[in-house]
């Protein structure tokens, strides 16, 4: 079930899901899945169903992913991009090959850790920086990014993360409590355009860090 044949179900049922992107589809079929979630789940990684992580947390579903990502790259290549909710580091590895650096903000420390083993030691990314912290302050140190993705949904975007968002730069979030919607925030030197593309389903973006 974890084999690459599995793998390439996916990538096909992504095809018929309306995933264009061939560089997405590719990172997808290059990153095993299911080294990412628990064991007893790995038999079903590849299904199109986020699964259980712990901490009330999930692993989006492949689509979801794949989703995000598409409408992040646009078609384009990706410089610096930040992710908030590392959770168990998959996203965080599709990005990873598909931008030149990617950043990613995580506040449960058990998780992050985690994710640190998988992204770091198994698959030996190396433009992958991690950092536990609130994900509502993204990282001003390092901004701006042409690119900035959000794994949990937001009532309000956070100003700091439009503000670390550059010029030309695309903002993908899930907004909403009971009903959410996947957005796209884009800047330009008029300022900022959203757009409400589909209906989606994450935990809530929760202020503060947990050790």
């Amino acid at each position: 079930m974890t084999s690459q044949r599995t793998r390439q179900r996916m990538i096909e049922r992504l095809r018929e899901q309306g995933i264009r992107d061939e560089a997405v589809l590719a990172a997808m079929a290059e990153i095993p899945r299911h080294i990412f979630v628990d064991e007893a789940l790995a038999s079903r990684a590849y299904e199109d169903h986020a699964l259980p992580l712990g901490y009330s947390q999930f692993i989006s579903s492949p689509y979801t992913v794949a989703r995000m990502c598409e409408i992040a790259r646009a078609g384009g290549a990706l410089g610096k991009v930040l992710e908030i909710g590392t959770g168990c580091g998959y996203q965080a590895a599709i990005l990873a090959r598909l931008a030149r650096e990617v950043y990613s903000v995580e506040r449960i420390a058990p998780l992050l850790e985690r994710a640190r083993v998988r992204l770091l030691r198994e698959l030996k990314l190396r433009n992958v920086r991690m950092k536990h912290g609130d994900g509502n302050l993204g990282l001003a140190e390092v901004a701006p990014f042409d690119a900035i993705v959000l794994a949990a949904a937001a009532t309000q975007v956070p100003q700091t993360l439009l503000d670390q968002l550059d010029l030309g730069g695309r903002m993908v979030l899930p907004k909403g409590t009971q009903k959410q919607q996947l957005c796209l925030i884009e800047r330009s030197a008029r300022g900022f355009t959203e757009t409400v593309l589909e209906q989606v389903k994450f935990v809530p973006l929760q202020p503060g860090t947990i050790q």
